[in-house]
């Protein structure tokens, strides 16, 4: 597979807005809803299906503690894991021994795992064919390098602010796209730190880190 694709996680075929309303004040209302999403959501679990750019799928499951922590256990048989342990993003390849490590806000992913970026600096609202579904594109224009990633988002009364994250596309500055799609999601559920911790492959590294 893949290796760097893992960490780019590309617009998911959107949905959609409500005609009538005012399009800087429905961008303003939806960038509000996701904000308070992501500032009510603590911490989540899922299963996920993450499709490349060439169309590989893998699975697994996801589990998210706001704020930088998240954890991608891939299906039986894939050595591969990616961890975010609040400050940095770190993919471990068991089958040749690799040790990857990028800052969180380097990621697509930082604009999921920090919930006080103020989104109205960063993101603009995607034209969808559903009311009940959300997209938003998140990029910092200053800083193409750390990629865009657009969360995909529908209503659902029974999640935080009224909000279901169904998943993600993201696009790093190498231009790997990755897909990920949601199911099971979990919202604020106990999660440990010893979640976010992951074994050191390297010979001369030995031992349990995070």
């Amino acid at each position: 597979m893949t290796r760097l694709a893992a960490l780019a996680l590309a617009p998911v075929a959107a949905a959609g807005l409500a005609l009538g309303v005012p399009a800087i004040a429905q961008s303003s209302n939806t960038l509000a809803s996701v904000q308070s999403h992501l500032k009510l959501t603590s911490s989540m679990t899922a299963d996920f299906v993450q499709t490349d750019r060439n169309g590989q799928r893998l699975s697994g499951q996801l589990t998210l503690k706001r704020p930088g922590k998240i954890r991608f256990q891939y299906q039986k048989g894939v050595p591969l894991l990616i961890v975010g342990d609040g400050s940095s993003l770190t993919m471990i390849d068991y089958e040749v021994k690799q040790v990857q490590r990028w800052p969180v806000k380097n990621s697509p992913l930082g604009a999921l795992l920090d919930p006080d970026r103020d989104l109205t600096k960063y993101a603009k609202v995607l034209p969808t064919g559903s009311n009940d579904v959300l997209s938003i594109e998140v990029r910092d224009p200053k800083r193409p390098e750390y990629g865009t990633i657009t969360m995909v988002f529908v209503r659902d009364g029974s999640a935080p602010a009224g909000l279901r994250l169904r998943g993600w596309v993201a696009l790093d500055s190498q231009n790997n796209r990755t897909r990920i799609d949601l199911t099971n999601q979990k919202f604020n559920v106990p999660v440990a730190d010893s979640a976010f911790r992951w074994t050191d492959p390297r010979p001369n590294k030995r031992g349990r880190v995070g």
